[in-house]
């Protein structure tokens, strides 16, 4: 069984649902408030480990209350936090709205999470073995997600690459990736083919790979996701559910899919295994409280 190594963001979550998103100079009142675990790399993090795989997890926090917690919190979920470095700029914070439709959004301030360096994640790549999976986000300094994708794939991980937020990512770095895991918005900033069906998302595959990525899969929203590897598509179709909140639905993917592929999976059980995991995380409010057991996903 291989490691997973997280390498990404962890913030507060703050979170107001209401019946819809203001529009810019409204308030809307009425809202439920709740305030929970999030960051991309956190969210990921915690579901390697809800999964029941064993997760490192490499992120910045400050040295401050919701630092304490995080912390806290990742080891209770059974997370390996020896590589996480404490900052004196505050925690990261994301606001997040929710409206009636499960539609969000999400303003984020980086705080500890924009000063990770590479030098801070070195001790978390010392650790990895030919095989392992080292999964990153673009919530951190580019230079370190660029940094760390060449020092892991010179070590011999798998690097998989959830290009979010959107952002361009340099071709080198994109050479190096074993698998990139893009929604339509990203593969349309990273390729500049607009993502509208399965024939546009091959498009934009075929442009990534030949930028040197190996495998791609692109997130289609309730359409699935499609997987392209070796000139060839597949889609993965998606579950019908009663979505509430999809704030973190990306981020239980990507992590229930390295989980699965650490176990030993292939790529596309992973993905249909991945599928089921974030179909259950949309259906709950909230990003880290939402994200299901492993039981739940097998019985799912």
């Amino acid at each position: 069984m291989k490691k997973v190594i997280v390498i990404g963001s962890s913030n507060t979550d703050m979170v107001v649902c209401s019946e819809h998103l203001p529009k810019p100079g409204e308030t809307v009142l009425g809202g439920d408030f709740m305030m929970a675990g999030g960051g991309k790399g956190a969210n990921q993090a915690v579901a390697v480990a809800k999964m029941g795989h064993p997760v490192i997890f490499s992120a910045a926090l400050g040295k401050d209350i919701f630092g304490d917690e995080a912390v806290a919190r990742y080891k209770d979920y059974g997370i390996d936090t020896t590589y996480i470095v404490r900052k004196d700029t505050p925690s990261g914070v994301a606001l997040i709205l929710v409206d009636s439709k499960a539609q969000n959004s999400i303003s984020v301030a980086l705080g500890a999470n924009n000063e990770l360096s590479l030098e801070d994640v070195m001790p978390a790549l010392d650790v990895i073995e030919e095989g392992d999976i080292v999964l990153l986000q673009l919530e951190i300094p580019m230079a370190t997600v660029e940094s760390a994708i060449a020092v892991a794939a010179e070590r011999g991980a798998r690097v998989i690459l959830n290009p979010a937020p959107a952002a361009k990512v340099s071709t080198e770095a994109l050479s190096k990736l074993y698998l990139i895991t893009p929604n339509q918005t990203e593969a349309e900033l990273l390729t500049g083919i607009e993502v509208t069906d399965e024939a546009s998302a091959i498009k934009a595959s075929e442009a990534l790979c030949a930028l040197g990525v190996k495998k791609v899969v692109i997130t289609l929203g309730s359409d699935g996701a499609m997987l392209y590897e070796d000139g060839n598509s597949t889609i993965i179709p998606a579950h019908k559910v009663n979505a509430v909140d999809t704030t973190a639905a990306g981020d239980v993917y990507n992590g229930a899919m390295c989980a699965a592929l650490a176990e030993g999976l292939s790529l596309v059980e992973a993905l249909q295994f991945a599928t089921k995991a974030s179909a259950i995380s949309v259906s709950r409010a909230g990003a880290q409280p939402s994200i299901p057991s492993r039981e739940e996903v097998d019985n799912f």
